[in-house]
């Protein structure tokens, strides 16, 4: 039975040609009444072929013209093309992995281990791996099997990829300035919510999922977030601008929400370029991943594998994908935009992250994810205050001793930055997961804490 207390509907009016419906607690609804978040979803609703209802996620705010944390699903034949319904950070995602290391033995490691995760790359425009022309071609036609050839990643890993890690591209739609900015950042964090965190398993709720994976209370597990870096924000950019020189942005509901017809050239081209930026992001990903065995090899002493350490999953939440949805009781082709949301798997965990002073989840799809929201759930807790607010309300001396008090330390690459991340300007990532949970668009596997973490 769904709660109709965690349903919100803006019916359709106006130019509207479908509804646009809210999951979130009665807390999480008013937060986002306070930005532009149900104005962006009544003005996602007007495009062409969209189908359904435009959703958004317990984790909702306000974005580019489509919210973060927002669904939308499109017609092939009527619908659009719409860069900014899966955003700048293209395939930004989340990956977990387990180790076997149990919370005490970290104890008396806790600063060494921060120090050698610390040299893992972060920070807004830092430098990677400075790639060749051929390497660079290799990574984006071949995403995380870029990682296989090259030893960072074992092969049976790229199970735990969306795509198995790579998505088939038929011609290369990248301009040279993406690949100029992403010629050197490969293996690197960025900046923004951007992290890598250490946590320990607080609480177990599935036992058959976590009897699969072989995950025990008491141990540790690392959390990683990040995407295309530079790549994907270039693309992103350019092909904005080649839609804006295609139409009278005069026209538009919302300047910020450019959309061209998807039955054309500039859309497919985009597309593959999205595509292509999303092999960067697998690869991206994988990469830190061995980097951070790397470093909890040295601090150990001893191998990964004798450590546990092993990929569980890499989930992207900002993405369009073409995918059969049931939509008037027949299964349909449909492109669907994630932005800022996480897709289910009917096999596979989900990664559902909170602040850097908060818990995270592990979860798996429940009976009404295909029904409620497209197979798809929240990507994180979302920001409930600004970024200029956060700066402007919050020090960092406070945010440290909260932390502290908690027995957290982070590494930050810049102080504003880490202000900017502080726990105070994200939603309570409980009420967000009580939301899928009670919809049932969720069942909890486990829940993770915070030990130690390194932000952008």
């Amino acid at each position: 039975m769904q709660n109709p207390n965690y349903i919100h509907k803006v019916k359709k009016q106006r130019k509207m040609k479908t509804d646009a419906v809210i999951y979130a607690s009665e807390k999480l609804f008013c937060a986002m009444k306070q930005d532009e978040t149900l104005n962006q979803l009544k003005n996602v609703a007007t495009l062409p072929g969209i189908e359904k209802n435009v959703i958004a996620m317990p984790d909702a705010h306000q974005g580019y013209g489509f919210p973060i944390g927002g669904i939308a699903a499109f017609d092939l034949e009527e619908g659009v093309v719409c860069p900014g319904a899966v955003g700048y950070d293209i395939s930004c995602g989340v990956e977990f992995i387990k180790t076997n290391i149990n919370f005490d033995e970290l104890k008396n490691n806790k600063k060494q281990l921060l120090n050698e995760m610390s040299k893992i790359p972060a920070g807004v425009g830092i430098s990677g791996v400075c790639l060749t022309k051929d390497e660079l071609n290799d990574v984006l036609f071949n995403g995380a099997n870029y990682c296989v050839k090259n030893d960072f990643l074992k092969k049976q890993e790229l199970n735990c990829f969306d795509d198995n890690g790579y998505l088939k591209i038929k011609q290369d739609c990248i301009s040279d300035a993406a690949k100029k900015r992403g010629k050197n950042q490969l293996g690197s964090l960025g900046a923004g919510n951007h992290f890598a965190e250490v946590q320990y398993i607080d609480k177990i709720f599935d036992l058959n999922w976590v009897k699969k994976y072989d995950l025990k209370e008491g141990n540790i597990g690392i959390m990683l977030h990040c995407g295309s870096r530079g790549l994907g924000h270039q693309v992103a950019d350019d092909y904005l601008k080649s839609i804006k020189k295609k139409i009278n942005i005069d026209n538009l509901i919302d300047k910020n929400l450019l959309y061209y017809p998807i039955k054309t050239e500039i859309a497919d081209n985009y597309f593959c370029a999205m595509r292509q930026a999303t092999n960067y992001a697998y690869a991206n990903r994988a990469l830190i991943y061995y980097n951070i065995k790397q470093a909890f090899e040295r601090v150990f002493d001893n191998s990964s594998d004798a450590l546990g350490i092993k990929l569980v999953r890499d989930i992207s939440h900002n993405i369009a994908r073409i995918e059969k949805h049931k939509i008037n009781n027949e299964m349909k082709k449909l492109c669907v935009y994630r932005k800022g949301a996480t897709y289910l798997a009917d096999d596979k965990i989900a990664v559902v992250p909170g602040s850097m002073g908060t818990a995270s989840y592990l979860v798996s799809k429940s009976i009404n994810a295909e029904e409620l929201s497209f197979s798809s759930t929240a990507h994180g807790a979302g920001r409930i205050m600004s970024r200029k607010k956060a700066k402007k309300s919050l020090n960092e001396k406070d945010i440290r001793k909260k932390l502290a008090d908690k027995n957290i330390i982070v590494h930050n690459a810049s102080i504003s930055g880490f202000i900017e991340e502080a726990p105070e300007a994200y939603k309570d990532i409980e009420e967000v997961i009580k939301t899928t949970t009670k919809l049932k668009i969720t069942n909890n596997i486990a829940r993770l804490r915070p030990i130690l973490g390194i932000k952008g």
